[in-house]
């Protein structure tokens, strides 16, 4: 995937502005799917071994009570934070990743 997510990246900065808890969590929701965004750890090696994806993916299923499908799935903006008081001070750069899915529609099961 190439470049940022505008929506997301809108999303996630109004989600950081509002103090959000680290772990997983929807930045945009309806009926037919949303976009779930997860913070990705430096010490990890794959972000599909993370256990915030496992928790992501968990939260897609309940949401559409059942399949999906990843639309998209790939790094979204990064959040750049001044980690001190003054201008010189370090400045903390949070990287995150996104998946945009749709729930699919339940067949109903054969007759039996």
């Amino acid at each position: 995937m190439t470049g940022a997510w505008p929506i997301v990246a809108l999303g996630l900065c109004a989600g950081l502005a509002a103090g959000c808890a680290e772990g997983p969590r929807f930045v945009q929701l309806d009926e037919r799917g949303g976009t779930v965004v997860y913070p990705l750890k430096k010490d990890r090696d794959s972000v599909h071994a993370s256990p915030f994806r496992a928790e992501a993916l968990t939260m897609i299923e309940a949401h559409c009570d059942g399949p999906y499908l990843i639309t998209r799935d790939g790094e979204t903006a990064s959040q750049a934070r001044n980690t001190g008081r003054d201008a010189d001070d370090p400045v903390t750069v949070r990287r995150y990743w996104g998946m945009r899915f749709s729930c699919k529609e339940r067949q109903p099961s054969p007759a039996r």
